[in-house]
């Protein structure tokens, strides 16, 4: 095949994948994210309902995490033995049948026990989306694809802030209050697209029957010449799921992700609250339609350094600098009593979190050999996410103590420097690629 043929395969292989898979999954994780998140709406309303304190919030939120944790790993090893298609489809039917329950808690104690069952039916569902991807794309273009689907989360906010106050300020049918109302109608939607998962995605390059057997036989060949580059790369060996487990790369990554999580999710669950905080004379929508903004910037920002990671191949201080500017800019967000120069710093902030995600998650598959990736990221997310026990609980017990949320701010800028310099302990010689004059194939998502 001449260098143009191949030039074609490429190019058209590489589309068909990223418009059959990326758009379905970024939409699927708008969902998780938007189930996840819609708490933070709910407390305008919910706590007052339910009589629950800033501590107890922070708390209720948590915990979510706490399930998270327990089932992570053991989720992403069942998914390698049922499958992508057949485990993520449970993963997200379950997850929404818990989350419309969310509408029935009368105190506490329910919301912390359906939070944590929330948790154990979310578990597994983001590193077995990375997992998916990297059996799709070569790491050429990881980060980009990784980027466009992770654009779901500011996305999800995006669309989630205006919808569920919207429907908190508009939806009493029956006589039942608006935040009930907003965890059934945006839970339901996990339940449907579950089941259309179940027939919609396709495990693996072999399996596609909407590729040519040309495309799938070149595809298949990229994949396993990717992994078996990474294998022989130097210092990284062939490992058992439990030595993987102890693999000191392995939670170093993971420490970087706790770090950051308590980060960014501390201001995620917090924002309309912090919102609220800023101008008391604020609507539940006018809230909503306000916190969109951070996250606009957010989604515009984080697909360009994505982008700029692949087109260099630089993944370390594409992870490092954007945790740095996050935490610059929330210690700016915690000392200033101006609401727009505080809405402008948490925008910049959050800006910087984003941007760490794609070429964060481009590191894994550089660093660990194919067998240790499977359990690796499945820990480095489950460590991770206890990051977002630790954030909006802290941020609860400041402002109880403090009477607003700015001391929490400060403590999460404090926890994204350390991440900041976790990152700049990672061995430049493991993870740089060879610059290739070859053209890197770029992918957008299709409109």
């Amino acid at each position: 095949m001449n260098n143009q043929n191949s030039a074609s395969l490429e190019k058209r292989t590489i589309k068909k994948v990223t418009r059959r898979i990326v758009p379905f999954i970024f939409i699927l994780y708008i969902i998780a994210y938007l189930d996840r998140a819609n708490i933070g709406y709910a407390a305008l309303d919910m706590n007052k309902a339910l009589g629950i304190s800033s501590e107890v919030f922070g708390f209720v939120t948590g915990i979510f995490f706490i399930g998270y944790f327990l089932f992570e790993v053991p989720s992403n090893i069942l998914l390698q033995r049922f499958g992508s298609r057949v485990w993520i489809s449970r993963i997200l039917i379950t997850w929404g049948i818990v989350s419309v329950a969310t509408a029935f808690a009368q105190d506490a104690t329910h919301l912390y026990i359906i939070r944590f069952l929330l948790g154990i039916a979310e578990a597994g569902f983001f590193p077995g989306i990375i997992l998916y991807l990297n059996s799709w794309f070569r790491k050429k273009e990881l980060a980009t694809t990784i980027a466009m689907f992770m654009t779901a989360i500011p996305v999800s906010y995006i669309i989630g802030g205006p919808l569920s106050t919207w429907i908190m300020d508009n939806i009493s049918w029956f006589g039942v209050s608006g935040w009930r109302w907003m965890f059934v109608l945006e839970g339901f939607p996990a339940v449907l697209l579950g089941i259309i998962t179940f027939f919609y995605l396709t495990n693996k390059p072999e399996e596609a029957k909407w590729l040519s057997k040309e495309e799938k036989a070149w595809l298949a060949e990229e994949i396993r010449k990717d992994r078996e580059e990474i294998t022989k790369k130097k210092g990284i060996e062939e490992k058992s799921h439990k030595k993987a487990l102890t693999d000191k790369k392995v939670w170093h990554l993971a420490f970087i992700y706790f770090v950051y999580i308590s980060g960014s999710l501390g201001i995620g669950y917090w924002m309309p609250q912090i919102i609220k905080e800023l101008s008391g004379s604020l609507s539940n929508t006018q809230i909503g339609l306000i916190s969109t903004i951070p996250f606009i910037v957010a989604a515009l920002v984080m697909n360009y350094w994505a982008v700029r990671s692949d087109r260099t191949g630089e993944r370390k201080m594409h992870t490092a600098i954007p945790l740095a500017i996050g935490a610059i800019a929330l210690i700016g967000a915690g000392v200033t009593g101006n609401p727009f120069i505080s809405m402008a710093f948490l925008t910049l902030s959050l800006s910087g979190l984003y941007c760490f995600k794609g070429p964060f998650f481009a590191l894994p598959p550089m660093l660990l050999a194919p067998s240790t990736t499977v359990v690796g990221i499945a820990l480095i997310n489950s460590i991770g996410n206890l990051g977002g026990f630790l954030g909006p609980y802290a941020i609860g017990l400041l402002k109880e103590y403090t009477g607003s949320t700015g001391a929490g701010l400060i403590f999460l800028s404090v926890m994204l420097l350390i991440g900041f310099v976790l990152v700049l302990f990672i061995k430049s010689d493991s993870i740089q690629e060879k610059r290739t004059r070859s053209k890197v194939v770029r992918t957008t998502i299709p409109s």
